[in-house]
């Protein structure tokens, strides 16, 4: 498939409405990088269901690939992308924090280059993003930084930030730093996150390709075991 008609982007909508990853991605792979970004992006726009999470997911593997044959084209699409999260773009940038994120997961270029950005917008003294919805979209990037790239989550010290997160009132915020810090290697947090073991509110989270309801004390317990907390 060399060209993107209007039959192949509704043939693409109609998989992404699915919600099933492998024909998403077995499809994309046939189509050229940048004609098929604008038919994801779209998807992003989706408030429930699965079909957002699978055009992130898409966008990330499409980005990267793109990345590999022309590194600045695909710098171009991650500041469209931060354009789109800034006050004077006119719009929301509705999934642009997970979409950055996750194209940082599929290319470690890219992942060097912008994981600090990332970072800034759930920083109050940096890019902080107001608007809760898209800093839970940048806090959740950070998770997906932390589980596939852990050397550069640890190399950006995101924990420092992070950690102010573990008494955050926003149950679905506090959880993805949770399960994020679960990835920092700081075995000095232990205490801190251990105090959301009490934690029951539950929340739906995106995570290893499905959507999964877990409370704040799920997370809490998963990261203190990935912290190897209990061999203080």
């Amino acid at each position: 498939m060399t060209s993107f008609s209007n039959k192949d982007r509704r043939k693409l909508s109609k998989l992404l409405k699915a919600g099933k990853l492998s024909p998403v991605l077995e499809y994309v792979s046939n189509v050229p990088p940048k004609k098929v970004l604008s038919t994801l992006i779209r998807s992003f726009y989706q408030p429930e269901g699965l079909e957002r999470w699978i055009a992130i997911r898409a966008f990330g593997t499409v980005v990267a690939r793109l990345a590999r044959q022309d590194m600045e084209e695909a710098r171009i699409v991650m500041r469209r992308l931060m354009w789109s999260l800034n006050d004077e773009s006119g719009g929301i940038g509705w999934g642009a924090p997970e979409a950055m994120a996750e194209a940082m997961a599929q290319d470690e270029t890219l992942a060097r280059e912008y994981a600090r950005i990332l970072l800034s917008y759930v920083w109050e003294d940096g890019n902080y993003l107001e608007h809760l919805p898209l800093r839970r979209g940048a806090l959740w990037g950070l998770y997906r930084l932390a589980q596939t790239r852990p050397e550069i989550f640890k190399e950006i010290e995101a924990w420092r930030i992070l950690k102010g997160y573990l008494t955050d009132k926003d149950a679905e915020s506090k959880a993805l730093a949770i399960l994020a810090l679960g990835y920092s290697g700081n075995k000095e947090l232990c205490d801190e996150i251990a105090n959301n073991l009490s934690d029951r509110r539950t929340v739906q989270l995106f995570i290893n390709d499905t959507l999964k309801e877990l409370s704040v004390a799920d997370a809490a317990a998963m990261s203190l075991d990935r912290l190897s907390c209990s061999d203080i």
